[in-house]
């Protein structure tokens, strides 16, 4: 990757909402060139969305939780499909705020769920659910839950990748 792409890439996981002009001073470039780079960026899928991360506990979240599943088997793609159109549909009666769910594997797990809950009986509510899923026969499933009130050593944040990800290119080209 061009280095004028990957340091645009790198400004814009700090401050999605910068202008062009205010991205063109820091790289030291022109403002269109800026322009052009992004919509490339844009194009090729390198920017999936612009958003902001919120403080969740003032939107009213008290838990955050990484949900780890283990299924006693893989599923078919026809079972697959069966169990998303389930899950849209029962999102849309019980909405969850799932922030990611993905295949996996580590801890012996192969599926992980990243979610918010208003309190702990939205997160049971939540369990109970995710353990009815027609044909996920679940082997184990545990959770870490995260009080958004208490103290974080870290909060989410895409300004440590981005400068990790610039300190790792430079690192690569010297």
């Amino acid at each position: 990757m061009k280095d004028i792409k990957f340091k645009l890439l790198s400004e814009l996981m700090k401050n999605s909402k910068a202008s062009d002009r205010e991205l063109a001073v820091k790289l030291g470039v022109s403002q269109p060139t800026v322009s052009r780079v992004r919509a490339r960026l844009e194009k090729e899928g390198y920017i999936k969305e612009y958003t902001f991360i919120p403080d969740f506990s003032k939107l009213g979240f008290e838990i955050a939780a990484v949900t780890l599943v283990k299924l006693k088997r893989e599923l078919t793609e026809e079972e697959l499909g069966k169990i998303w159109k389930f899950a849209n549909g029962f999102v849309k009666e019980n909405p969850f705020a799932y922030l990611m769910a993905a295949d996996g594997i580590g801890l012996g797990y192969n599926r992980v769920v990243i979610s918010l809950h208003e309190n702990y009986s939205d997160f049971v509510r939540f369990v109970k659910a995710t353990r009815e899923v027609p044909f996920a026969e679940l082997a184990a499933f545990d959770t870490f839950m995260i009080s958004l009130s208490s103290k974080h050593y870290q909060p989410v944040t895409f300004s440590i990748l981005a400068n990790y990800l610039l300190t790792m290119k430079e690192k690569a080209t010297s």
